[in-house]
């Protein structure tokens, strides 16, 4: 048997355990273009499998769906040996992928990819975070009533200051400031981000600043984080702790919102780490307690998971639906990373292989 034969059959097998199946017509099932993926699966895991769905050697009608069933059955575990994933936990123990001068770089990579992307993907609050399902009919209404949880979850009143880290597009400012009467502080590394949002936020009492939240030294009533936590790196989550404690009144809240994972790890997979979020990971519950233990006291936590899965069918809809307007500067290769993207994370939530946490935190 040659070598070809022997990794299809291995890849093959593997799906197998997931009821996956190459060839078929379920809309899960993968259609091989380039039998030159089984190799690269074998040898790269994760990474193999992204990059060669973006280079097109693999197709699937259902992604979302897909990687449902795939991360269910762990089967990410089972390609997790390889060079690529080796590298990238050496990488996340020997070195502090999240400094500072290292977390510009990578929240520019993402971050300042196009605001033209991202307006015509996130809908109107610009909310790149899970939105809130329970009572709307589409992306606007979801988004509205999350940053509307969000107020009242810190029982915000006319005349606070709240300081907002990672406030991306300006969206919770714009928000919390009209609906509720508050000055708002908004921190992000984006240049992009904070152009948008500064002009978003024009006429109300918001400040958006260029700013690593290692540099805040000063009060605020209330403080929030919507999706800016999955960048910090657990090396660091202890003093991101400790600035937050310092930056909040005695009576102050804090709202954290994180994607989360149900291991404590170091890294994540390297087809995200090398495309998508660089030098990003997940924090597990153990990580977030260890690093709040004896700062804060944990009033609430929910997990969204199925809030943001559906959140990011509506992004993928959005993405699709406005391709027209993207694809001259983009090109079609993006097309398949950011599809593959959307719809993986998709997947991943729906399997509830990582969580969507809502946590409220007291001094």
């Amino acid at each position: 048997m040659t070598l070809a034969p022997s990794l299809r059959k291995k890849v093959e097998d593997t799906l197998a355990l997931a009821d996956v199946r190459i060839g078929c017509d379920r809309p899960w099932d993968l259609v091989v273009h380039d039998d030159r993926f089984y190799t690269r699966v074998v040898l790269q895991g994760s990474l193999g499998f992204g990059e060669s769905y973006v280079d097109g050697w693999w197709d699937c009608a259902e992604l979302a769906q897909l990687f449902c069933k795939l991360l269910k059955a762990h089967l990410d575990q089972r390609f997790s040996i390889n060079g690529a994933a080796m590298l990238a936990y050496l990488k996340a123990k020997i070195t502090n992928r999240q400094g500072k001068l290292r977390a510009v770089q990578n929240v520019r990579q993402h971050y300042d990819l196009g605001n033209d992307l991202y307006g015509n993907m996130l809908g109107r609050w610009m909310l790149y975070s899970s939105a809130n399902w329970e009572q709307a009919a589409n992306l606007d209404e979801a988004g509205e009533a999350k940053l509307d949880f969000v107020c009242r979850k810190l029982n915000l009143r006319s005349g606070q200051r709240v300081l907002d880290i990672g406030c991306g597009w300006g969206g919770f400012a714009k928000y919390a400031a009209q609906k509720y009467g508050v000055e708002v502080v908004g921190i992000t590394l984006s240049v992009e981000q904070a152009s948008l949002a500064r002009q978003t936020c024009s006429d109300l009492p918001v400040e958006i600043r260029c700013h690593d939240y290692r540099e805040l030294n000063e009060r605020f009533d209330h403080v929030v984080s919507l999706g800016m936590f999955e960048h910090v790196g657990y090396k660091n989550y202890r003093r991101y702790m400790e600035i937050v404690r310092r930056c909040l009144k005695p009576e102050g809240l804090f709202y954290l919102n994180t994607i989360g994972a149900n291991v404590s790890g170091c890294c994540q997979n390297p087809w995200t780490d090398k495309y998508i979020f660089p030098g990003g990971m997940l924090p597990s519950i153990a990580q977030i307690g260890a690093a709040v233990d004896g700062i804060f006291a944990m009033e609430e936590l929910q997990d969204w998971a199925e809030s943001y899965d559906k959140t990011l069918m509506a992004w993928f809809e959005n993405f699709q639906a406005n391709w027209d307007k993207l694809k001259v500067r983009y090109g079609d290769r993006f097309y398949r990373m950011w599809k593959y993207y959307l719809l993986s994370s998709a997947g991943a939530f729906r399997s509830k292989a990582i969580q969507d946490w809502q946590i409220v935190l007291s001094c």
